[in-house]
């Protein structure tokens, strides 16, 4: 029997053929029964067209040819809302963006619940955006973002619950009003800028024209309160020149006194009788006559009481305050100028923080005045009272200087 090498070939090159196919068709099942799922996703299988599970991460095996599978991505995902326009509840119209993030928490629900879960969270947050800044005013969508974020997530919270999709967060970017309300209120800023900058300026102005009038007012009291005491030193050195000057006359009569009385002596002396007659109240005049023989200085004895000051003297014309009125004189003499100037400065500018009101500085000032000095009339009048009484001392002696020669 004969074998047709035609047929023979033919015959081999299906049978390579058939094989050729049954691996082939070998491969794409195989193919078809594994798939792969990553490791941030799942996917829900249906077998035709029929919901079976979701496939979890790694390889899974399903029916070839038949299966379909859809993937859901489980991480959070970000969600742009375009710019919506809304008007406000005071009827000012702005427009406003947000971004919202998101995640699948079930696939099974995202997968039979809703056809397209983020384009249906986007139009939900839209219309949401719109609602939320519809009911507030201008000035609140403006300043309170974190209350429209946590409004617009609460209203999402609900659907997108059924769903299988959580809702993290809500933030809107920019909600900008119109140009001629971002006019205006560009206006009222400056407007408002400008008051407070004139509040401030006249706030300043009249601070420091206070603080000018204060410092002045502490000055003319300080140089009022400086001429006070000048004056009164200059009535004290008065009261003790006058009062000197009528001690120094006293003792210009007492020493006249000294000098009639040796003259009366030489005369007795030089007369031819030898029997005198002596006035009892001569004995102290010998006394000043037995002083002035041994030149001695008739100030500076103990016996002319009339140079001695009593206390109410010492005290009427401030003798035992003498010493310290000099050292206080001559420590104001040795005061620095610089401090001095540093000091008016201080003071004019309110910031001494030993420097007391005027009030207490004049009353201060009156109260010593009335406790320790006395009226320049009484002065005067003391001395001239003293004065009277040195002149009438001075007569008696003159008086009593005649009668004594008249008996000699």
């Amino acid at each position: 029997m004969l074998v047709d090498p035609v047929a023979l070939q033919a015959a081999a090159f299906g049978a390579y053929a058939v094989g050729l196919l049954v691996l082939l068709l070998a491969i794409v099942t195989v193919y078809q029964m594994v798939e792969i799922v990553d490791a941030y996703e799942k996917k829900a299988l249906t077998v035709f067209g029929e919901y079976r599970k979701l496939l979890e991460p790694g390889i899974n095996f399903i029916p070839p040819f038949v299966s379909r599978t859809y993937a859901f991505d489980m991480r959070t995902q970000t969600l742009d809302v375009p710019r919506q326009e809304a008007i406000t509840r005071d009827n000012s119209p702005v427009t406003a963006d947000a971004v919202v993030y998101i995640k699948v928490m079930d696939a099974r629900k995202a997968f039979l619940e809703v056809d397209d879960y983020k384009r249906a969270v986007s139009n939900l947050a839209q219309t949401t955006l719109r609602a939320v800044l519809g009911d507030m005013e201008l000035d609140d969508t403006l300043n309170k973002r974190q209350e429209i974020n946590a409004r617009i997530r609460k209203e999402l919270d609900e659907p997108t619950d059924e769903w299988g999709v959580r809702v993290e967060s809500v933030e809107v970017r920019e909600v900008n009003p119109s140009q001629d309300v971002q006019q205006a209120m560009e206006q009222q800023t400056s407007a408002e800028r400008r008051r407070r900058a004139m509040i401030l300026e006249a706030q300043g102005e009249r601070r420091s024209a206070v603080e000018e009038a204060e410092g002045e007012k502490q000055s003319n009291i300080i140089r009022a309160q400086g001429e006070k005491q000048s004056q009164i030193l200059e009535a004290q050195g008065d009261a003790i020149s006058t009062v000197l000057r009528a001690k120094s006359a006293e003792s210009m009569g007492e020493r006249a006194i000294i000098e009639k009385g040796m003259e009366t002596l030489e005369q007795i002396g030089q007369g031819e009788s030898t029997t005198f007659v002596l006035p009892q109240e001569l004995t102290s005049l010998l006394g000043r006559y037995g002083r002035q023989l041994s030149n001695s200085d008739v100030q500076e004895q103990a016996g002319l009481d009339s140079l001695e000051f009593d206390e109410e003297t010492r005290e009427l014309i401030g003798l035992d305050d003498i010493e310290e009125i000099l050292g206080q004189i001559d420590e104001a003499a040795e005061m620095n100028v610089e401090e001095l100037e540093q000091e008016a400065q201080a003071i004019k500018e309110g910031s001494d923080p030993g420097m007391k009101s005027a009030d207490e500085v004049v009353a201060e000032a009156d109260a010593a005045d009335k406790s320790d000095i006395k009226d320049p009339d009484e002065v005067v009048a003391e001395a001239d009272e003293e004065d009277a009484e040195s002149a009438s001392g001075s007569d008696d002696a003159d008086e009593e200087q005649r009668e004594t020669e008249k008996e000699l």
